[in-house]
């Protein structure tokens, strides 16, 4: 059975790698203030909350990518509890999420 977490590991490693081989260093400012009124934002989740670490290289390079000027990112459900909806053929970004750090414990 796959690690899920080696999965993501694996899934972030190899996306970070071909923005390389295509030219593009993804810790490099790539995105765009027009929407902000001359401010940098992190990406943001739906409530306003930014998004730390490894997601904001992530979420900057896709809306670079796909051309997205606004920082929000949501949910599939949660753009239809806020009565909004997802276009035909979208797809989701990888985030990754930290549950916590776990300390193995020693047999006595």
């Amino acid at each position: 059975m796959t690690d899920t977490r080696t999965d993501v590991y694996s899934r972030i490693t190899n996306k970070i790698i071909a923005d390389l081989e295509n030219g593009i260093r993804p810790w490099l400012k790539p995105w765009n203030a027009d929407h902000a009124a001359g401010k940098i934002a992190r990406p943001l989740r739906h409530n306003g909350i930014p998004y730390n670490g490894i997601n904001v290289l992530m979420l900057w390079g896709a809306s670079v990518e796909k051309g997205y000027s606004c920082p929000l990112w949501l949910t599939f459900k949660q753009a239809i509890e806020l009565g909004g909806n997802v276009r035909k053929g979208e797809s989701g970004e990888l985030v990754a999420k930290a549950i916590g750090t776990f300390r193995a414990r020693s047999p006595k």
